[in-house]
């Protein structure tokens, strides 16, 4: 068999072939090459893409042509007719990409090349891949986080984890919006999608990917900003639409960064047509944001309806949501269902966390097919409103104690707000007690001006278990219980159940009440003594006096009266 013979054979299995003598001149070549190789019969092979002998001697090789084509050569030795040839077989690189170390390597740069961010997660859980935009989304380190469980690292229950319910079921979670990862307090919000890895028929993992939307954020942001300022200047001139919310996210207060972020995000979310779960402690203002989100949106026209689904017995929750027809049980009237009368609107369950277990699997399927039936009737009625719900506590411990089905919660927050107790944005509270001062002020005719330290320092102290609801209350309170002629509110003039508070915050250890009631006389009458001493000093004239003091004017004239000094 000849060299020609050979070469023909072989190229019905690869593109193109070259054949080199002992000497590595070319012998004899064919195939493909179209004009990538300018080769001729004769040429020394390794001269042309400067390779050595040594290199002939490997299993693969990758040269490359005069126009910047690459290619592989994989030599193989041939005996014919006592002549050692060596035989190169050609493929365009691309077929080398085809193998399987190549395409790993390949997948992994081209992920890391992404402006999205991937993490992977095994069978078990544990993450197996966190990449580099994904650690500038969540603000963590890859090496903080791979081999850890998902739970560990985002600090969840994990009966709660996304990851776990996609690998067990084999259904994606598609365009979700929350914060699983905190950065100094503050939530870091991502739009992301989950998907199962499966592998002939079996999940070998879960993926997620999450969008950087930072740019669009801040383009959303700022037609926001434009949005209200154009609301604010007509909403005196305008009457406001009776839609059930009186709300707007102007009615929200707050001068912390983290309250300034959450309007943010939600004034973002807003504008998205997805349900929202908003989850905070009693007080902290939820229906304020679910109001406010529904003015901001597209919804803004149709009806805001809200529900307590605490405050409704179990036995006409279902009724109440659904509705019934006549004859659906003893007593039972066509009756329209809050999902009904919501229509293009919005639907506020609050304290979805109080439903029953029972009703929650019907919630849960009414979520997923946007569908409903009355009670009493197989007639199928459109879902059309957004679900905004609302938890007194957060998802992990409500998952832990069996108080929310895991599916119900993966329906209800396709984005997630966590609002933040009042103690944990305290600049914000001296804000709302001045702000709140003057809106009960002018309500109720009287010309307080200010707090003392002493209140303003409990204020800060203290934790509001109540959080802003709780700080309006105290307020007003308050305010309406004045002493005749009083300008400055002190710690006298708190509620009954916080005077005690007071007490505890200044009297270490647990004494008797006697034995507080005799310190507080005895600083009342240091207190006393000291004040008349340096308005003595300075002939009664209060400017000077409260300069020295270090207060302000009025200040000093309302302990004149409390301590009835003459």
């Amino acid at each position: 068999m000849n060299v020609s013979t050979i070469g023909a054979l072989l190229l019905e299995l690869v593109p193109a072939i070259v054949i080199l003598g002992e000497d590595k001149r070319i012998i004899w070549f064919g195939g493909q090459f179209d004009d990538y190789f300018l080769i001729k019969q004769g040429e020394l092979f390794t001269q042309i893409f400067s390779i050595t002998a040594r290199d002939l001697n490997r299993r693969q090789v990758t040269i490359s042509t005069p126009r910047g084509k690459k290619f592989s050569l994989r030599p193989r030795p041939l005996e014919l007719e006592n002549e050692r040839l060596t035989i190169l077989l050609i493929d365009e690189l691309t077929d080398v990409i085809n193998n399987k170390d190549s395409k790993i390597a390949c997948l992994e740069k081209i992920i890391d090349c992404l402006d999205e961010g991937v993490i992977v997660s095994d069978f078990e859980g544990r993450l197996a891949l966190y990449t580099k935009a994904q650690e500038k989304l969540e603000g963590l380190k890859a090496s903080n986080t791979i081999g850890k469980y998902l739970w560990e690292v985002y600090n969840y229950n994990p009966d709660m984890s996304e990851h776990r319910h996609v690998f067990k079921t084999k259904h994606p979670i598609i365009n979700q919006y929350q914060a699983h990862a905190y950065v100094s307090g503050l939530p870091q919000y991502v739009r992301y999608s989950t998907y199962p890895v499966i592998k002939d028929g079996e999940t070998i993992g879960v993926i997620s990917v999450s969008t950087n939307e930072t740019d669009l954020q801040s383009l959303l942001h700022e037609t926001i900003e434009i949005k209200r300022q154009l609301f604010s200047n007509d909403k005196e001139s305008k009457e406001q639409p009776r839609n059930g919310a009186i709300y707007s996210f102007d009615t929200i207060k707050g001068t912390s960064l983290v309250i300034r972020n959450l309007i943010k995000e939600a004034q973002t979310i807003a504008l998205r047509d997805s349900d929202i779960l908003l989850v905070g402690e009693t007080g902290t203002g939820k229906e304020l944001f679910a109001q406010s989100i529904h003015n901001y949106s597209n919804r803004s026209l149709s009806p805001f309806v809200a529900i307590n689904c605490a405050a409704i017995p179990e036995t006409l929750l279902e009724s109440t949501l659904f509705g019934t027809v006549r004859g659906a049980y003893t007593g039972a009237a066509d009756q329209t269902g809050l999902f009904e009368f919501a229509k293009d609107g919005t639907l506020f369950l609050d304290e979805i966390n109080s439903m029953p277990l029972s009703l929650q699997a019907k919630l849960t399927r009414v979520l997923e097919e946007r569908v409903m039936r009355r009670l009493g009737t197989t007639t199928v009625t459109p879902v059309r409103c957004r679900v905004i719900s609302s938890s007194n506590e957060e998802p992990r411990k409500l998952g832990a104690s069996n108080k929310l089905r895991p599916d119900l919660y993966y329906r209800i927050a396709h984005s997630c707000l966590i609002i933040p107790a009042l103690r944990e944005r305290r600049e914000d509270i001296l804000y709302l007690m001045n702000y709140f001062i003057a809106h009960f002020s002018k309500e109720f005719n009287t010309n307080i001006s200010g707090m003392t330290d002493e209140l303003r320092e409990f204020c800060l102290q203290y934790s509001w278990p109540g959080n802003v609801r709780e700080l309006k209350h105290v307020v007003e309170n308050m305010i309406m219980k004045l002493e005749d002629q009083q300008e400055i509110l002190d710690t006298v003039n708190l509620p009954l159940n916080l005077r005690s508070n007071v007490v505890k915050h200044h009297t270490p250890g647990n004494h008797q009440n006697s034995e507080q009631r005799k310190l507080f006389s005895a600083v009342n009458t240091f207190e006393k003594e000291y004040l008349r001493d340096i308005l003595e000093k300075n002939n009664w004239n209060l400017t000077n006096a409260a300069k020295s003091l270090g207060i302000a004017r009025q200040n000093l004239q309302y302990y004149i009266k409390k301590f009835k000094l003459k």
